[in-house]
Order: structure tokens, then C-alpha cells, then sequence
């Protein structure tokens, strides 16, 4: 049976991918100047969605030839490879998306948010699980009003490995003291899906037009759990929570 849920932020929760994207993109383009086209790498970092930071940054430096332009930038930022300077350059336009409230509310995801406050009244023990930083985090929570939600919050500060390693689904079913079996996970990325099937928990994939194309292409997660209507997501996942009691998990 299913006893407790783990949401995660980015891209589930409110559409901070999206906002992550373009800091990539202009980031990229403030390094190359016009050899980087911001929709290029918008439409690149579609296939990276939920790996780590590093992950990302590495797999745009090399794509789009950014690690000459990164590397004289090392010394600004106090940093030794040249994906962690281009890391600096794309917070600095984060940080500056995020800190704007109206636009945080405006990305929200009203489906997603409803359906979590039906499981909580529900009973369900509600968690986060995010390769977002804490303080970031806590700053999204507050805006959309939702820092009271979760009995248990777990970010990319407190795991040495992002998704789709397994390690902070895994952590959060230890702190809880709840069997992987009993979880549900609501993701919306190949990776995060990815973790919750390696830890053995069911999942719910909600997807995004950043990560829709990457699920219709492969075969990560059975159909009947990818939501691609978020109308039909409180459906999906009951009936994901049900086969989850037929299962004996």
C-alpha cells in the first residue's frame, strides 16, 4: 500500500525549469556573445532535464564551445573548471528570475498543487525531493505559499549524487522510516523517474513540454502513468496508488 509521497520542485511543483533553461541560455550567449543562440541551448537542455548541475553545465561547455570563454572567467568566481564558472554566470541570471515573486507565481502548476493538498488531507505523509539548493528552495516554498506542506523536505545539499541515482528517494524512506515500496514519487523528468525506479518505488510521471518529447521517446515508465493532460492527473494517480495495493506494495 501506499503510504507517503514524494514530490519533487522543479518542473512538478512550478515551471523553474523553464527558468533554468533560459539562465543556461543566457548565460551561454553572455559568454559566446552572437555565437550562442539562446533558443539553442533552451532546446538542448530539453534532453539534460534532472541530471546534476555539473551534469548540465559539462554537457552545454562542450556543446556549444563555451570552455575558452568559461575558463577566463575562473579566476572571477574563485573556481577551477571551467563548467563551475559557467555555473556562476548562470546563478547570477537565476537568482535574479527567482527573485521576482509575481513571476514565481505565474509559473506555478495548479493541477500539481491541488492534487498535493488532497493527498495531505488524505493523510498521506508528505515529502520534497529536489536537486534544487536548500536555500532556493525555501524561497519557492515561501512564495507559493506551500513552506507548511511537506513533513520532510530533502535538496541536492543533503545527497552527494542527483537523480537518477537513487539516493534522495532513498534518503527521505530512511528518515521517514517508510519501506521504498510504500511511496509514490510525482516527477516530471526522465531522471527523476529514473531514481524512483531504481529505488523501487511506484512513480507518476507529470511531464512538461520540456520533458514530454523524452518520455514519448523511450520506454522508461509504462504509458498508463505518463500524464501528458494535467487534467487527468488526480485520476492517474489513484489509479496508480490502487495498482500499488494489488501489487502488495
Amino acid at each position: 500500500m501506499i503510504s507517503a509521497v514524494i514530490f519533487d520542485l522543479d518542473g512538478t511543483l512550478v515551471e523553474t525549469e523553464e527558468l533554468k533553461a533560459l539562465s543556461y541560455a543566457r548565460a551561454a550567449a553572455e559568454l559566446r556573445g552572437g555565437d550562442v543562440r539562446e533558443q539553442e541551448v533552451l532546446e538542448a537542455y530539453g534532453d539534460l532535464v534532472g541530471l546534476s548541475r555539473e551534469e548540465v553545465a559539462t554537457a552545454l561547455v562542450e556543446r556549444f564551445g563555451l570552455e575558452a570563454a568559461a575558463t577566463e572567467r575562473m579566476a572571477e568566481f574563485g573556481v577551477k573548471e571551467p563548467w563551475e564558472a559557467y555555473v556562476q554566470v548562470r546563478l547570477q541570471v537565476y537568482e535574479n528570475l527567482l527573485a521576482d515573486p509575481d513571476l514565481l507565481l505565474k509559473q506555478r502548476y495548479p493541477h500539481n498543487i491541488k492534487l498535493l493538498h488532497h493527498l495531505r488531507e488524505e493523510g498521506y505523509r508528505m515529502t520534497l525531493a529536489t536537486m534544487s539548493h536548500r536555500y532556493q528552495v525555501r524561497h519557492v516554498l515561501d512564495v507559493l505559499g506551500l513552506s507548511y506542506a511537506f513533513e520532510l523536505v530533502v535538496t541536492r545539499d543533503d545527497v552527494k549524487r542527483g537523480k537518477p541515482d537513487p539516493e534522495i528517494d532513498l534518503l527521505i524512506s530512511d528518515k521517514l522510516g517508510v519501506p521504498p515500496k510504500e511511496f509514490l514519487v510525482i516527477e516530471d523528468s526522465p531522471a527523476g523517474v529514473g531514481a524512483a525506479l531504481a529505488a523501487d518505488m511506484a512513480v507518476v510521471a507529470v511531464t512538461t513540454e520540456l520533458t514530454r518529447p523524452k518520455f514519448r521517446e523511450s520506454n522508461i515508465l509504462d504509458s498508463r502513468w505518463v500524464v501528458e493532460d494535467p487534467e487527468t492527473l488526480t485520476e492517474v494517480v489513484y489509479r496508480r496508488i490502487e495498482a500499488a495495493q494489488g501489487e502488495g506494495g
